[in-house]
């Protein structure tokens, strides 16, 4: 992707940034530069790679999906304010 110098004065001005003749030629060049990165790494096949959650190969340890309190619903609703068919009620905030 090529930027020109009109296109950073834009985005510079979208983002209420004010930038001079120079540093808007300055940072035309770094944004080139980044581009020109994300280029190179697009053309790189990674057809082949598998993807990875993690840059190292570990696992998280695992406990058993187990119930491990009592149910307190009727109790908390109990002294709720407002409930209404198992349901809390709340005022209305938004109008």
């Amino acid at each position: 992707m090529s930027l020109s110098l009109d296109d950073v004065k834009r985005v510079a001005n979208l983002a209420r940034i004010e930038i001079s003749e120079d540093e808007a030629r300055k940072t035309l060049t770094q944004l080139s530069g980044i581009f020109g990165l994300i280029e190179q790494m697009q053309a790189v096949d990674t057809s082949a790679i598998t993807p990875m959650s993690h840059a190292q190969d570990v696992m998280q340890r695992l406990r058993a999906d187990a119930v491990t309190e009592i149910d307190q619903r009727e109790l908390f609703q109990s002294i709720a304010p407002q409930v209404e068919a198992g349901l809390y009620l709340v005022p209305k905030v938004i109008e």
